[in-house]
Parts: structure tokens; C-alpha cells; sequence
């Protein structure tokens, strides 16, 4: 099979069977989930920001429909197609409505700038991938903190800006939250006042967006349990960020590699965003380096002192990205040990992940909802399984790479909400890929 698409067409499903080891170079896209909270910063500077890097995937798009939508100018240079720049417009008098924003979880990402622009947040409840119940009560708080107040209903959130307070913000999350962070610095960005915010998370998406302040004049300092903001001496006249390069993408592309028994360079990610995945990789005997902004995967010779693993999702400093659980847990399935899979962060996945993977044949024990257990090598079978997600969308083309026969994904729009194209990625490496178009 081959890649086959006609212009301007989306496939409706992709076929993947399984072919000779994945070799090459490759270069993944921008990263999603640094994308789009640096897309709502560059909203709550006031000045213009030029953002390079962007992916075109449709989650992406949403957000950039969305600053348009609520007044900001969002223009795109001649010829560079993945970078944008984003210019502050006159306000508005009345508030937008924006129901697109029902379509990705990030949406809240975008509540600081309202605020500033309008003196309320109207938003309906965020949507995105079906991964479990992981609510907005912790960002509420940070607002609280910031003075500002919340209402809720069956259809959204609102909230409105009922106090000009001085002085620095102070509050300590009690998880580390991502969304609950990067809600407390943006804020501190629109009211201008320092931040005191207690176990932040400190994942490189946050730590992107701090250290793109950081160029617009915050003063920024970061440590394990405290992260600190403090207002520049003069508002920016301009900025010019770079998204960084897609880390899950990187990792599923190697998870990719490995499974195929290849060789491949995998271009873009920084490596410090992707030592619990290497260390993963290298519990499972996959010859795997990271430098500067190379990953190499080198499974030509198979699995060399392989132990089971234990991939427990984590938010702590260093901790496991939950998005990587999904593709290792397809490599797994084909190396020897008894594997150990934890995501309590995302409750959902897993009901969403095993009974696809079961489909194709994979037996896995179900410990708890956020808990499982697999034993490998297993033989999976091709047949029709379906992207109920991003992750499980993306750790099913893995899985098709070694299931006998022909594996056929649908759900496609869930898979191009954070990947623009992940089996083009994969046709280049060698993937016996086809997508089919209505």
C-alpha cells in the first residue's frame, strides 16, 4: 500500500499493515499542547507576538478561529504558513459569543484575556478528547484568588472581573495542574501584579510559556514547589516566540520505530522534554539516544536487556507525560515481561484505549479504570478499530504496524486534532500506510 490522498480531500480511514523496518529521518510538527496555551499568552500581552512553529492541526486552528472571533487580528506572513502574528485591536463593547469553543479543552486557556478585554469570561464547558471527568474547579480558585468571581450552569462557566486588587497573588495548588498554573501566570499577566503560586506544575509546555514571558520582561524564577512572575518595568512593544517542537509526537513516532524493528532520527523535540520517555524506552532494551534536539532509535538488533515496565503517568517534576502512555503501551505488547500501565490523571483513556486495542486481539488486564497490566510478546490481528481519541488514535497506528492483516483506523478528526499529519510522518519512514478517502 502507499499513501494516496486526493487534493483538498481528508481521508475518511487509514490502513496500516504491517511492512519492512521503519528507517530514516523525520521531523515532527510544533507542539500542540505548547501551541495553544502560547497562542492565549501572546492574547493577554498587548502587544504584537509572532509565533513560529505553529502546527497546523485542528485543535490549533480552533484556538487561532477563537482569538479572531474575540477581537484580536490574527495575520499570517507571505509564504510562512506556520507562523502567525498576533495584534491587539480596539475592544470590543459586548462580549462574544463563542460556541466553538465547546470544541477543544484549551478554551480555558483564553478566560485571562477575556477578562482583560471585556471584563468577563463567557465560555461553554471545554470538549475535546472523551478522556474522563477532570473539572475547572481548581481554575476557578486561582480567579478567586486574583478576585475575581465565578458562576456555572449546565451549559458553561462565566467569569467576571468584580475586584481591582494591588499587590502580589499568592496561592499553592494542591496537585500540580497544568491548566490551573498556566491560568494563575496568565492572569498575573492582565493584572499586571507578581505571583507567589505554591507546586506549580513544571512541565515543559509551562515552562515554554515562562520562558517566553521571561523575553517580554518578566521577571521569572521557577524552583521544584514555588514559581514566581513579577510585571516588567515597561509594557512590551513587541515579541517574537517559537513553538517548541511536538515531544508526544516524537515519542509515538520512536514507539513506531521500535515496534518495526527500524532505525530512525527523529528531529525537533528537545531532549529535556523527553527523558521519561527515553528511560522508558531503554526498560523496554530499545537502543534509544537524545541530544539537543535528535532523538535516534536503533531496534535493528531487537530488545536488548529487556525488563518489564512500569509507565505510571505523572505530573511531578520529571514525572511520565501521560500522553506517552498510550504508544508505549503498544510496544509493549509485542516484547517480553509483564508491563505495568497508570493514568490516573486522564480517568477516561483507558476505557477508551483497551477495548480498541482489544479488537485487535490484545489481552490486557484490567487492575482498576486508570490501572492495567499486559503480558507480552503478543500476536495482534488487523481489523477495523477507531481514534475515540488523540492518544489512543495515535498509539492504534503503532499497534497496526506489527497486527497480521490489514488494520484500518477511522475517527480521523480526532487524530488530526493534535497531529496534522502523523501517517505522512510515518509513509516517510517506510510505513506501509494508505489513507482512504470517501
Amino acid at each position: 500500500m502507499t499513501t494516496t490522498r486526493a487534493p483538498g480531500v481528508a481521508a475518511e480511514v487509514i490502513a496500516v499493515r504491517p511492512g519492512a523496518p521503519l528507517t530514516g529521518s523525520v521531523t515532527v510538527d510544533g507542539s500542540k499542547n505548547a501551541a495553544l496555551p502560547l497562542l492565549a499568552a501572546a492574547a493577554t500581552l498587548g502587544c504584537p507576538v509572532r509565533l513560529s512553529n505553529i502546527p497546523a492541526n485542528t485543535d490549533v486552528q480552533t484556538m487561532l478561529a477563537l482569538l479572531q472571533q474575540s477581537g484580536w487580528h490574527v495575520a499570517q506572513p507571505v509564504g510562512k504558513p506556520a507562523t502567525a502574528v498576533i495584534l491587539p485591536t480596539e475592544s470590543r463593547h459586548t462580549h462574544p459569543d463563542l460556541p466553538q469553543a465547546a470544541r477543544i479543552r484549551a478554551s480555558y486557556y483564553l478566560v485571562p484575556a477575556l477578562l482583560a478585554r471585556y471584563g468577563e469570561a463567557r465560555l461553554p464547558w471545554p470538549g475535546g478528547c472523551r478522556i474522563g471527568a477532570r473539572g475547572m474547579d481548581l481554575h476557578f480558585r486561582v480567579y478567586e484568588a486574583f478576585g475575581d468571581r465565578s458562576v456555572v450552569d449546565d451549559t458553561g462557566y462565566r467569569v467576571e472581573a468584580t475586584a481591582s486588587r494591588t499587590g502580589t497573588a499568592s496561592l499553592a495548588l494542591p496537585f500540580r495542574s497544568r491548566g490551573a498554573t498556566l491560568a494563575a501566570m496568565l492572569r498575573a499577566v492582565t493584572t499586571g501584579r507578581s505571583l507567589r503560586l505554591g507546586e506549580p506544575n513544571l512541565s515543559p509546555e509551562v515552562l515554554c510559556v515562562l520562558d517566553a514571558l521571561h523575553t517580554a520582561g518578566w521577571e521569572t524564577w521557577v524552583g521544584e514547589r514555588l514559581l514566581t512572575l513579577s510585571p516588567p518595568s515597561s509594557a512590551p512593544s513587541d515579541a517574537a516566540w517559537a513553538v517548541p517542537g511536538d515531544k508526544v509526537e516524537a515519542g509515538t513516532l520512536a514507539c513506531a520505530v521500535a515496534v518495526s524493528g527500524g532505525s530512525a532520527r527523529i528531529e525537533g523535540a528537545r531532549a529535556d522534554g523527553l527523558g521519561p520517555l527515553v528511560a522508558a524506552l531503554r526498560q523496554l532494551g530499545i537502543s534509544v539516544g537524545s541530544e539537543a534536539n535528535t532523538l535516534t532509535v536503533n531496534a535493528q538488533d531487537g530488545p536488548v536487556a529487556s525488563r518489564p515496565l512500569r509507565a505510571i503517568a505523572s505530573l511531578s517534576p520529571g514525572g511520565l507525560d501521560a500522553d506517552f502512555e498510550p504508544p508505549l503501551m503498544a510496544l509493549a505488547l509485542g516484547l517480553p515481561g509483564t508491563h505495568l500501565f497508570a493514568d490516573a490523571i486522564n480517568p477516561g483513556r483507558h476505557g477508551n484505549l483497551l477495548s480498541q486495542l482489544a479488537r485487535l486481539g490484545a489481552v490486557i488486564e484490567e487492575i482498576s479504570p486508570t490501572e492495567c497490566r499486559l503480558t507480552g510478546p503478543q500476536q495482534l490481528t488487523g481489523t477495523g478499530v477507531e481514534a475515540t481519541d488523540i492518544r489512543t488514535g495515535s498509539a492504534l497506528m503503532v499497534a497496526g504496524l506489527t497486527a497480521q492483516g490489514v488494520t484500518t483506523l477511522g475517527g480521523l478528526d480526532q487524530l488530526r486534532r493534535g497531529h496534522a499529519d502523523l501517517p505522512g510522518k510515518l509513509h516517510a519512514l517506510g510505513a506501509d500506510v494508505c489513507e482512504v478517502t470517501p
